[in-house]
């Protein structure tokens, strides 16, 4: 399993309450940026299967949960790690700097 599509009604099961570290990208259909970091996240999403989850939250399917943590941009990329947000990133990255950040972090 790659990435891991989270709605609304899934964010608290699927991201707060994941027992290992979940990175949460933030994204929509019509986001370019968006579109060139998801292979690099399921890329990831596969070489730290066990380690990590990549979720992935549409934010105009599901609005509420950007507008909880504050998303203004997109993609907006966040670590949660035991339910709280650890570390958040704004913008397309190589997928080198994505995996740098997440090492980094976890």
């Amino acid at each position: 399993m790659a990435t891991k599509a989270v709605s609304d009604e899934s964010f608290e099961s699927d991201v707060i309450n994941a027992s290992g570290p979940v990175l949460v990208d933030f994204w929509a259909e019509w986001c370019g940026p968006c579109k060139q970091i998801s292979p690099a996240l399921e890329e990831i999403a596969e070489e730290m299967s066990g380690s990590l989850t990549v979720a992935k939250v549409n934010i105009d399917d599901h609005p509420m949960t950007p507008g909880k943590y504050g998303v203004r941009g997109i993609p907006t990329l966040m670590i949660f790690k035991d339910g709280q947000v650890v570390s958040t990133k704004i913008g397309a990255m190589a997928k080198g700097k994505i995996s740098e950040w997440v090492q980094e972090t976890l």
